[in-house]
């Protein structure tokens, strides 16, 4: 199904010159996944601690952005700059739940938390349907319809709304339910996909 990732071509071809650049500069992949993983648990911590001033949430786009900017930057460095290896593997996925963790659950202090934790035990779902993927033999799988990439949108608008005090409270507790529940079709389309060997 359609998601953000398709995207992730032209977005990659934007970070390129600024991936050779780092890799010149002798920066490897795992550090730069590993400071994507700090920088996300930094920032949850800091929205959920500040969460009264509203305008702390406007870190959360910035950061989600830097995130999916640094995740793309990792990739080319692993793979462009023969920096692959099966530790990256590792840190590359258990970053990125750690990252998810730490982004989602800071959205508890204001929302319902059981909304809260659902979306972020079905993020975590999708992440490991799509890692099956290998073990299923047809890749890694990052189809939607609510991949990480759609994660990090949705999460972003949210957390805007808040800090522009635009949010409508009244929906405050259908929101994470529903992302929650468009995270579980996504990790069911992945599991199909594995089984149809299909990697899309």
């Amino acid at each position: 199904m359609p998601t953000l990732y398709a995207l992730k071509p032209a977005f990659q071809a934007k970070l390129r010159p600024l991936a050779d650049r780092l890799a010149v500069a002798g920066v490897t992949a795992n550090q730069i996944t590993l400071l994507a993983a700090a920088l996300s648990v930094a920032t949850g911590i800091l929205v959920a601690a500040l969460a009264g001033h509203r305008a702390v949430f406007l870190l959360m786009p910035v950061v989600l952005f830097a995130r999916m900017a640094l995740n793309a930057i990792d990739g080319m460095l692993a793979r462009e700059h023969g920096q692959a290896s099966k530790l990256g593997m590792y840190l590359n996925e258990l970053c990125d739940v750690v990252s998810d963790l730490a982004l989602i659950l800071a959205f508890a202090v204001i929302f319902p938390a059981w909304g809260v934790v659902a979306f972020a035990i079905a993020a975590i779902v999708v992440e490991f349907t799509g890692v099956l993927g290998i073990a299923a033999g047809t890749g890694r799988n990052y189809g939607g319809p609510f991949g990480k990439s759609d994660r990090a949108l949705a999460l972003g608008i949210i957390a805007f709304l808040i800090a522009c005090g635009l949010w409508i409270a009244a929906i405050a507790a259908f929101v994470f339910p529903a992302m929650a529940t468009l995270s579980l079709v996504t990790a069911i389309n992945r599991i199909r996909s594995g089984l149809n060997g299909s990697d899309d």
